[in-house]
Formats: structure tokens, sequence, C-alpha cells
């Protein structure tokens, strides 16, 4: 056999066997090879229409909450904000406008996952994948993503439900490691008289951001209650759009037995490409009598980011 005959055998054979590995550790997603929005595929305009429905009253409610430099955030994440007045030194006018002006600018030097945000698909992976087999060596460039970025997001659009966890579980307020999975969601959701359906945003309320993120804050951020492994896998074979919750991060800190720590993640973002919307302020729409109703998100879109800053909005 020629040397280059068989050099190039041995290199197929190798392209074949890294294929093979690969499938093993991911599979793609049942909206096609290369696909990039996941669970997005989901916003069509008959779920739109669909969801303005729920409008009766006319109201909307911010499902985000306010942030500023002391809202304590995942490590080493941070936020500061610096308002300047450029070339005003001194009390300088700006006459160049035709008149005395003045004005404020901000400089934001900030972490995108902090507070309330949305994880894209490529936030969370496992074994150097991430959703639809992207491939961490390929994407995860230090300027930005050049697969699955945010600002690729359309904006998620449709039907919401909260389902009040703290109330079926009889407490105020669930405590850090207090875990629910697909029979207490079941339960709670028959219970509260809603349903959960294909495209839905599904919002968990807790209590924990309520009564502890002001309170106790560095407690808020050491452990949380939150979804089990079965409980995202249950949501997944139900076809939703995005999963969230009152919590920095929608599971059990520490984690339910058996569950590695924020393995719903891997779950939802990288094996069925379902979005994760943390820290969602729910108890004021729960207050308002309320636990079904439009949901909208457009998020700001810069290039290749892993997550996003949001506020959604809640209509009712």
């Amino acid at each position: 056999m020629k040397r280059s005959a068989f050099v190039a055998g041995v290199a197929g054979l190798v392209a074949l066997l890294g294929t093979s590995v690969g499938a093993q550790d991911c599979d793609h997603s049942k909206w096609g090879e290369g696909d990039e929005l996941g669970s997005a595929n989901l916003v069509t305009p008959e779920r739109t229409l669909a969801a303005a429905k729920l409008i009766k009253q006319g109201k909307s409610m911010p499902l985000g909450i306010v942030i500023d430099s002391s809202t304590p955030a995942f490590a080493p994440r941070s936020l500061n904000l610096q308002v300047v007045q450029p070339n005003q030194q001194g009390g300088q006018k700006l006459t160049q406008f035709g008149y005395p002006g003045n004005y404020n600018d901000d400089i934001l030097q900030t972490w995108v996952g902090i507070g309330s945000q949305i994880d894209g698909l490529g936030h969370l992976g496992e074994k150097g994948y991430y959703y639809n087999c992207h491939d961490e060596k390929e994407i995860s460039a230090i300027t930005g993503l050049t697969k699955l970025g945010v600002h690729n997001i359309p904006p998620l659009v449709g039907r919401a439900v909260i389902l009040d966890m703290a109330k079926h579980a009889g407490k105020d307020f669930l405590v850090a490691g207090d875990h629910f999975g697909e029979d207490e969601i079941k339960a709670a959701a028959e219970a509260q008289g809603v349903s959960i359906g294909e495209g839905d945003i599904v919002l968990f309320h807790t209590g924990w951001t309520e009564n502890m993120l002001e309170a106790e804050p560095q407690a808020w951020v050491s452990g949380e209650p939150g979804i089990s492994v079965s409980g995202s896998r249950y949501l997944a074979s139900l076809g939703v759009m995005a999963v969230g919750a009152d919590t920095w991060g929608i599971e059990p800190i520490p984690p339910a037995p058996g569950d590695g720590a924020f393995y719903g993640h891997v779950v939802l973002l990288k094996e069925n490409g379902i979005y994760i919307l943390e820290t969602m302020n729910t108890g004021p729409v729960l207050r308002e009598g309320v636990n079904e109703f439009m949901f909208v998100l457009g998020q700001a879109r810069i290039r290749g980011t892993v997550q996003m800053i949001i506020n959604p909005v809640a209509l009712y």
C-alpha cells in the first residue's frame, strides 16, 4: 500500500472514531443538525395569538428585579455602574448644542449573568459539547460565542404559567435544598388549575427571592430551593419553551439526592434546547390573582453573549 493511501486511511478512521465518540456524547436536535434556536422554534403566530387572548385586564408586570452593585451573584460575577458627564469638568457647558447644555452618560462594567437573566444554549454543556452537538473547541471564542449566541434568540412570546410551589408545600417560602420533581409539579398544577403545554413558559414561585434577597443576601446566593433533574426531564417531555423560577439558578442547592449540581441546566439547555430564566419576580403577579398570562421577552442583542440581563413582561 502506498504511504499516501495509508495515511489517508488512518485519517479517515480517526475521523470516523471521532464522530462515533461525539455521537455517544451528544444527540442532534429534533429541529435539525446545525439549529441554534432550540425551543425558540416554538414561537408561532398561532401561539402568539392564543397567548394574547390571556390579556383580560390590560395590565402588565415586570418579571425582572432591580439590580445594582450590591446584588449578590454566582461568584465571581459582579456589576459596577459609573455615571459620567463627558467634557463637562468644572461646570463646563456644551455650547456645540447651540445652548448651554449638560448631560449624563453611564458606563457599565458587568457580567451579564447577574440578577434576572436568560441562559442561552451555549451556557452549560457536558463532555465538551453544547446544544445540538456544538463543540466547545469550535464555538467558545474569548471574544464571544461563534454559535448559540443570545443575540440570535428571536423575541420569546407565548403563554406563561406560574406554579406556586411554596403554597403547594404549605410554606411561606421554600428553603435552600427543598426540591420538587415530576410528581410535585403535576400535583401543584392540578391543585392550582393550570395546564402545561408545548411552547409554554413555566415559572416556579418558591418565595426564596422575596424572603431572602434583601434580608440575607449571602444566604440567598449560597443556596436555593428548586426543580430536581426529574422535574426538568418531565418539563422537557412536554415540549416547553422555557423554564424559570424566582431563584438565581432554578435547581436546589444543595442538590436533590442523586442529582449533580445544576445538572438540570444540562438537561434543559444541552439536551433539549430549552431556555432558562433565572431570578424571575413571580410574587407580584401571583398576588394579582394571576397564574397564566402572555409572556414577552426581547433581550439585548450583544453578539456572542452566553447569557443576558433581562426584564420580561407579564401581560394579563
